[in-house]
């Protein structure tokens, strides 16, 4: 019996007809008609099905629409005060949100926006108000004081340090600090380890980057507030993931709890088998976010290790105002995946089932009925070359084909 089975004589809303589907996780065999009622996946049938509106793919290809779970959308380089962010959220960020659905990104998770800022567009895009993806949100990004980015990216920046960053020196701090994001409807918390820096007390770590060619002396986010934050965002219910780029913090965070790992190990080698076997048995996310992390020579042997060893993987890019184009970056994160040795499918899988699994969205992510109608169009094989992502002709979002015309690649 076909999948969601549906009789022909049945009209649905809308009906994407023959199209070869991976639905998250794996190919379906032959042809397959998609059938959408009020913003759900309701039939998966190799029978044809009638829809009111009917979207023709041609024998091309469906997949789940692709979630980034690692990006900065207010511009951090130029949102210095009021003014400037009113002109930011005013001449920029409608045009920006919806470059993620121009290139297929249908659900993006912001990991360290200022909360107001961030937490308003969230409400206008779920209210109609604004043209863009499913938006989920963080909030600022938790880091010890004087800790990466506050001392780094916002170093010459007050205003925005304050409103991006949530500096804490306590356990109580940290844990009010949580409480209070939850009490204002944050998706997740972010907490921010380190920027590749030595334990208090070690020898001085110098985090270097080409913006500050000096490098900037840092120190890690204590264990008792790592373990604290972690265990205050669970109280409330809310998924943790921590901000690593060494396997000693990357071990810390998981040991500590942590769900997932942003960008996981990157500064050397993941050397240490017995990471990836804690990783595993805490069901640890890692998110490689190559479009940031390509230049250090490991990353992309390190994500090989974790994705050949079985750790989850979700796809999230890291990308921000003033460098590539939202959306763009996301397919872009994409291609460094599978050039680091990830097969196309498992890329596909990093970016639907497997962000949906980082962000505990058990409706997203899948072609399947009873999920979201989040879908993409393409016509090529995407499991074959991931860069048929490329090659879009429609985007659904919650059952509704976006209207707008896709930029020309």
């Amino acid at each position: 019996m076909p999948q969601g089975f549906s009789t022909a004589s049945a009209a649905h809303d809308l009906v994407v007809r023959r199209a070869h589907v991976f639905d998250g996780r794996r190919t379906l065999d032959g042809l397959h008609d998609i059938a959408v009622d009020g913003g759900e996946i309701t039939s998966v049938s190799t029978e044809p099905l009638q829809g009111a509106h009917e979207v023709d793919a041609a024998g091309g290809w469906v997949v789940p629409g692709l979630i980034d779970t690692h990006i900065h959308f207010y511009d951090v380089l130029r949102v210095s005060d009021p003014a400037s962010m009113r002109a930011f959220e005013e001449h920029e960020l409608p045009e920006k949100l919806g470059l993620f659905l121009d290139h297929g990104v249908t659900t993006i998770k912001s990991v360290g926006d200022p909360t107001d800022g961030i937490l308003a567009t969230r409400d206008g895009i779920a209210a109609g108000a604004l043209r863009g993806p499913r938006l989920l949100a963080t909030g600022c990004g938790i880091t010890g004081r004087d800790g990466h980015p506050a001392s780094t990216v916002f170093s010459g920046n007050p205003w925005a340090r304050e409103r991006f960053t949530g500096e804490v020196e306590s356990v109580q701090q940290i844990r009010d600090l949580v409480h209070d994001l939850a009490d204002r409807g944050v998706d997740a918390v972010k907490l921010l380890s380190e920027g590749a820096c030595a334990h208090s007390g070690g020898p001085e770590y110098l985090w270097r980057n080409p913006a500050f060619p000096d490098g900037v002396a840092l120190e890690r986010l204590p264990l008792a507030l790592l373990r604290a934050g972690i265990e205050a965002a669970h109280e409330r219910g809310l998924r943790v993931t921590v901000h690593t780029t060494q396997q000693a913090a990357a071990r810390e965070a998981v040991e500590a709890g942590a769900d997932g790992l942003e960008h996981g190990v990157t500064v050397d080698p993941l050397t240490d088998r017995s990471l990836i076997d804690l990783m595993l048995d805490h069901g640890t996310t890692y998110t490689p976010t190559l479009w940031i992390d390509d230049a250090h020579p490991d990353a992309r042997g390190n994500l090989k290790k974790v994705a050949d060893a079985g750790v989850p993987i979700s796809l999230g890019s890291d990308t921000f105002s003033g460098r590539g184009l939202f959306g763009a970056n996301t397919l872009e994160e994409a291609e460094l995946m599978a050039a680091a040795g990830m097969a196309p499918a498992q890329v596909l899988a990093a970016g639907t089932s497997g962000a949906a699994r980082q962000l505990a969205r058990s409706d997203l992510g899948t072609v399947a009925p009873g999920k979201r109608a989040d879908l993409l169009v393409l016509s090529a094989d995407p499991t074959a070359d991931i860069r048929a992502l490329r090659d879009l002709s429609t985007v659904i979002l919650n059952g509704a084909v976006d209207e707008h015309e896709p930029p020309s690649r």
